[in-house]
């Protein structure tokens, strides 16, 4: 019973973190505008409010079946989503039947923008790959104790070089410089609040190795 619990909390764990992946990717399509208060609005794109629940979901594949795995996980996710554009460019490629009026609405918005995809993707495996070095050093060379720090410094290393590098990639010469540094600036805000809000989600699987 106890390796079962143990078995369907890392299935989860993985399917919730290619889940966020894929919703972060597709979501990232939209550019929104939010206020924020006496600095006025800053631009941030939707799969912010989602992906960076990828950085602790991560950190749990790590905690449960090591960095081996977390890695694999990693690379695997980009796979995945590099086959979601692709896909999607396909289907929006296909004439549509006479009958179905929304083609230029699906391609529209599900067609893939690829400058994006790539950025996306190249942010992704930096980032969680970096992401999984630091939580990797903090276990082994600082402390097994105070699980949240490990969270916590990990994803306070990696979030900004996931922010930086996907602004710049996916908007530097197509925005003007300002609203690109809004929408770095933007998700660096809204990543670490989700950071905060999720860090107690590490102490919801054992270690490996450990009983639950």
């Amino acid at each position: 019973m106890l390796e079962q619990s143990k078995t369907i909390a890392s299935l989860l764990s993985v399917s919730l973190y290619i889940a966020a992946q894929m919703l972060a990717d597709v979501a990232s399509l939209k550019i929104a505008l939010i206020p924020a208060g006496p600095i006025g609005s800053l631009s941030i794109d939707g799969g912010t409010f989602i992906y960076p629940l990828t950085f602790t979901l991560r950190d749990l594949v790590h905690k449960m079946l090591g960095k081996r795995a977390a890695r694999v996980l990693i690379v695997a996710a980009a796979g995945i989503n590099l086959f979601m554009a692709a896909l999607f460019g396909f289907v929006s490629w296909l004439p549509p039947d006479p009958s179905w009026a929304l083609q230029a609405e699906f391609a529209a918005i599900l067609g893939p923008v690829w400058r994006i995809v790539i950025a996306s993707i190249i942010a992704e495996v930096v980032s969680e790959l970096l992401d999984t070095e630091v939580y990797h050093l903090w276990v082994t060379r600082v402390t097994t104790r105070y699980q949240w720090a490990r969270v916590l410094t990990s994803n306070v290393i990696s979030v900004p070089v996931d922010s930086l590098i996907f602004s710049w990639i996916a908007f530097g010469s197509t925005l003007p410089a300002g609203v690109v540094w809004s929408i770095f600036w933007s998700n660096v805000l809204v990543k670490g609040a989700v950071t905060l809000l999720s860090l107690p989600g590490i102490y919801l699987v054992p270690e490996r190795g450990t009983s639950w």
